[in-house]
């Protein structure tokens, strides 16, 4: 592989990203909702919880069907520390997944889609880059930041969460093991899920809207992760962390393989 023309297309791409409010505005927004807005709010619940008619969520109905291990790991807090400890660990983790997903999703979307809008794919296609070098570096142009934004969101939420807390529970929440494995295994994972699918999709559409409606269905298992999480049907607890990590790249090493073998680009100059 030519590694020299690989980062190059890379670099391109990132700076596209940047200037591109339509890519870059939600890459922004949607952080900040996730990593500096909803564990804020989690500071409220005690004042909220003492209001006059106050309509708290039953904790008993929240952790009654948990497992063993998870009632276990609330025995001894209080209502309003079990409801916080719930929202910012177990609730936020598949939520948390969502991020890389969409971060992959966005700019992958605009890879090819976003070029064919600006006229500027045929001068890709031409320059003297291999097929593979150029579907790398399209798929590296996604990823790369898609992980980066998550860990630098994982530091950030965590510093957030601790102090949004301390003072309900006298001790930091995060960093802990299993939010540190879903970053470190299941967030790339996660990303190439999205970037695997959309860069498929954004190659063979002709618009950057048409791509990411396309491609958005990929977040669908995220999302049943995260209500299964907010019903109690799904405890995101170590292992599950690390089975969803092995499907999940494993699915990944499935994209990747389907789009080296599917992606030429004489197909992209005869839809230009």
């Amino acid at each position: 592989m030519n590694r020299r023309a690989i980062a190059t297309i890379i670099r391109k791409d990132l700076m596209v990203v940047i200037q591109s409010k339509a890519v870059f505005i939600p890459l922004i927004a949607v952080p900040a909702l996730l990593f500096i807005l909803m564990p804020a709010l989690v500071s409220f619940i005690p004042s909220l919880s003492n209001l006059p008619g106050a309509n708290m969520p039953r904790v008993d109905q929240l952790i009654r069907g948990a497992s063993p291990a998870l009632q276990a790991a609330f025995s001894g807090y209080s209502d309003t520390q079990i409801l916080a400890v719930w929202m910012l660990v177990y609730v936020m983790a598949p939520l948390f997944l969502i991020l890389p997903v969409m971060v992959a999703s966005v700019i992958a979307a605009d890879s090819f889609a976003g070029e064919k809008e600006r006229k500027t794919l045929e001068a890709l296609l031409y320059t003297p880059t291999s097929d593979v070098d150029l579907f790398v570096a399209k798929t590296l142009s996604a990823w790369l930041p898609a992980w980066a934004v998550t860990a630098l969101g994982y530091i950030i939420y965590s510093l957030i969460a601790d102090l949004a807390t301390w003072n309900l529970l006298g001790k930091m929440l995060l960093p802990n093991l299993t939010w540190t494995v879903m970053v470190i295994w299941v967030a790339p994972a996660a990303a190439g899920l999205g970037l695997g699918s959309m860069v498929l999709v954004s190659s063979r559409v002709r618009t950057f809207q048409e791509a990411y409606q396309l491609g958005g269905v990929v977040v669908l298992p995220i999302v049943l992760l995260v209500l299964g999480q907010a019903t109690g049907v799904v405890y995101f607890d170590i292992w599950l962390v690390v089975l969803t990590g092995f499907v999940l790249w494993a699915v990944d090493v499935g994209l990747l393989w389907l789009g080296v073998r599917l992606f030429r680009r004489d197909e992209l100059i005869a839809q230009l």
